[in-house]
């Protein structure tokens, strides 16, 4: 007998390789870390909504976004978040020791994508500084 579910993997599996372009498939589905001073959003000041690279959906907003002077766009929270509240965002986090110390990784809710890291450095109001791959984003700016 076969399953009685009628889960058909392939109608779920995306082709990140063909989908992505070699760096973003490093970053998002290999964790990889695009270089410092490099990304095409780190000086970007428009107004808009930050997606994933992977599946569109929306990450941050562009008013929680500041120049952190590490290299990476850095926000001080994700969008949809309420205070602490990150249930309504689209990010989840997970602990990651590939730093060579304990961090903590930021990744899609929707398709797991690596999106960067997150640490206790940030600005008021949040204290908290995601800092995310330029090339694991694309961006959406306000309509005018």
């Amino acid at each position: 007998l076969g399953s009685l579910t009628r889960y058909d993997e392939t109608a779920v599996t995306t082709d990140w390789q063909k989908k992505l372009t070699p760096e973003q498939y490093v970053v998002t589905r290999e964790k990889g870390t695009e270089l410092p001073f490099t990304g095409i959003y780190l000086n970007n000041t428009e107004p808009g909504m930050y997606h994933c690279v992977c599946c569109d959906t929306p990450l941050f907003s562009s008013e929680a976004k500041y120049n952190s002077g590490t290299g990476w766009p850095s926000f001080t929270q994700p969008h949809g978040s309420c205070g602490t509240d990150e249930e309504g965002t689209n990010i989840l986090r997970r602990p990651d020791n590939s730093l060579g110390c304990t961090g903590t990784e930021v990744i899609c809710r929707k398709c797991d994508a690596h999106l960067g890291h997150v640490f206790d450095d940030g600005p008021p109001p949040t204290g908290q500084r995601f800092c995310i791959n330029s090339v694991a984003l694309t961006f959406k700016p306000s309509p005018k």
